[in-house]
């Protein structure tokens, strides 16, 4: 090789006569610092010495940072071989599960399908909102009490024309409490009961029943936190399922919930309180049992108990999926060697 030493720019070369054959092409690596080649020894066993002669030449020194005596290479692969038979041991205790891949199959298009479902209503309120907003921009000129009014008619039909999807989505979304009964996903099953009987009794019981409640703006708002939330929640699952970590959304599944889970709370008690005085004066779903005192069970307070369950079980929730971020984002524990 051509190079600059001692003797200035010269042409350097040197020859090295092994003890037995090796591959002919060596590997070579350029770095600033230092030429790099590795020989490869044609066969894998140990030699008493690297050269023929037996007096080692004195530009060769031992790299002792790579240094390996055959007992401590029969000590490596020895506790290798040990680690691959435990390992196999292990594997074969489990019992093997037919159905792994039909599992793998449903998980991946029910994450899928919901993912698509909470994608449209996503996309459709945000197109109609903006639609609605610049069709009615003339009116909002006007005075604040028209601007109001002009935002208020914007969020006018968001349930007629959002209902039927998030109904399906919502629906769907009980089988994630089957899937953790069955141990088909190792999520804890309660904070799963919490959210999803929390939307749905909101949702079924408190919007589907009144039609009264159909048409107020927090409507819009309750569905666009939920939408949002699983946009980032089910493409996280469905990738998990077959072994992929997109760390961009590892981050967004795990922070985004920060700020819209409690505003899809408030969201939520929003639309109980508003339902109250409604539920107050139709009656619905009160109960009158037949008995001496004529004791009547006011639907009405049972939304205001329900109210502080709400609250709680947004705790609870939210300290649950503090523990997850903390355990996938926080930083990783090192082994000490």
């Amino acid at each position: 090789a051509q190079g600059h030493g001692a003797k200035g720019d010269n042409i350097y070369e040197f020859e090295i006569e092994f003890l037995e054959p090796v591959e002919p092409k060596p590997v070579c690596r350029v770095t600033q610092r230092q030429l790099n080649i590795t020989v490869q020894k044609k066969e894998s066993n140990w030699w008493e010495r690297l050269t023929k002669q037996e007096k080692r030449p004195l530009f060769l020194a031992p790299d002792f940072d790579r240094w390996l005596d055959e007992s401590d290479a029969e000590m490596e692969l020895k506790e290798k071989e040990e680690e691959k038979i435990n390992k196999m041991r292990i594997e074969s205790r489990v019992p093997k599960d037919p159905f792994k891949h039909l599992k793998k199959g449903y998980l991946i298009m029910y994450n899928l399908v919901q993912f698509l479902g909470f994608s449209w209503i996503f996309v459709n309120m945000t197109v109609r909102l903006f639609i609605l907003g610049k069709g009615n921009m003339e009116i909002c000129l006007f005075s604040k009490m028209v601007g109001f009014l002009c935002l208020a008619d914007s969020f006018y039909d968001t349930f007629h024309t959002i209902s039927d999807m998030m109904y399906f989505c919502q629906t769907l979304a009980l089988m994630e409490i089957m899937n953790s009964l069955i141990g088909l996903v190792r999520s804890p099953l309660i904070p799963s009961v919490v959210q999803i009987f929390g939307r749905n009794f909101v949702l079924f019981v408190i919007l589907g029943s009144l039609e009264e409640m159909q048409s107020k703006p927090v409507v819009f708002f309750l569905f666009y936190f939920w939408s949002i939330t699983e946009l980032f929640r089910y493409p996280y699952y469905m990738l998990s399922c077959i072994g992929i970590e997109w760390k961009p959304l590892t981050w967004l599944r795990y922070t985004v919930w920060i700020p819209l889970y409690p505003l899809g709370g408030l969201s939520e008690a929003v639309c109980i309180v508003q339902s109250i005085p409604i539920f107050s004066e139709t009656g619905k779903f009160s109960l009158g049992l037949p008995n001496p005192l004529n004791v009547t069970i006011q639907f009405p307070f049972v939304l205001q108990i329900y109210l502080i369950a709400l609250f709680l079980g947004i705790f609870v929730n939210f300290r649950h999926l503090y523990k997850q971020r903390k355990q996938h984002l926080g930083p990783k524990k090192r082994k000490m060697k």
